[in-house]
């Protein structure tokens, strides 16, 4: 695919239009998968499960929603399975009830069957630990226009903590527990100046492994200071969904296009903050 651009070089007298070609990068549409489940409330019996399924574009273009031949969830230590229904046509979103002990107890695999493709994620549920307070700070980094947020949680110390927070307006950011085991942490977040006065904003703790602190720690890294790690999926970031057509379930030597995204099941907690400027 080419996109023409124009360079207009103006100079004192005169000036001049070149025309220039530029052949942009394009490859065969992908599979973008957010299976992200969030559990946050961990006294109901039963959790809505839902899973987004979508296709890269062309170049300079967002990412289409696509349907789904088939998808499903198992527990492997119960054998419980559950198929996710596309419940609004053309949406590309697949949801269901599942009893919250099928989601928490076990290991699970998530089974994908698209454009005659076959993909397969496997995941355990991962807890976290309680927001115990938010306050908006006084601190800034670069400037008079950032905000701070003050974050303080205690961590679980028996056992390894993986975390990832979600700051709202696509802003995230990954810990782990390597240095302040089991004890009580306390960190500066800075919003810039899009935050605007008598704004609540939504902060969130979610439970992650290391696998996909590693992935998430990847997508951050390569995501833009106006885009969040979610908005454009990174093609050079492998998620944990593997095309598996034609390799008996097995995760090694597939030479096809893998799925981007990421299966996981996470314990979350969230809290709100009134921004004042």
């Amino acid at each position: 695919m080419k996109n023409i651009l124009f360079l207009i070089v103006c100079f004192m007298t005169y000036g001049c239009q070149d025309v220039i070609e530029v052949d942009l990068p394009s490859e065969e549409p992908r599979l973008v998968i957010d299976a992200l489940i969030k559990l946050e409330d961990m006294d109901n019996p039963s959790v809505l499960v839902q899973i987004k399924a979508s296709l890269t574009s062309s170049f300079f273009e967002e990412v289409q929603p696509t349907q789904l031949q088939e998808i499903t969830l198992r527990n492997t230590e119960s054998g419980a399975e559950l198929i996710l229904i596309e419940s609004i046509p053309g949406t590309g979103v697949y949801e269901n009830e599942w009893d919250l002990d099928e989601l928490t107890q076990g290991d699970l695999e998530l089974r994908i069957k698209h454009n005659s493709q076959t993909y397969l994620a496997k995941t355990k549920y991962v807890p976290a630990v309680p927001i115990e307070s938010l306050e908006q700070g006084t601190t800034t980094l670069f400037g008079d226009d950032e905000t701070e947020v003050v974050v303080t949680f205690t961590d679980n110390g028996e056992r390894d903590d993986f975390y990832l927070f979600d700051f709202d307006f696509g802003e995230y950011l990954v810990t782990e527990d390597e240095f302040y085991q089991g004890k009580r942490f306390q960190f500066s977040f800075f919003y810039d100046s899009k935050v605007e006065d008598e704004r609540e904003v939504k902060i969130s703790i979610l439970g992650i492994d290391k696998d996909f602190f590693n992935y998430m720690n990847q997508l951050i890294s390569q995501s833009g200071p106006d885009t969040g790690p979610f908005s454009t999926p990174a093609t050079t970031v492998k998620g944990n969904i593997i095309n598996i057509t034609g390799s008996s379930d097995s995760f090694i030597g597939s030479e096809i296009p893998f799925a981007l995204g990421y299966f996981a099941v996470c314990q979350t907690f969230s809290d709100t903050l009134l921004i004042k400027k």
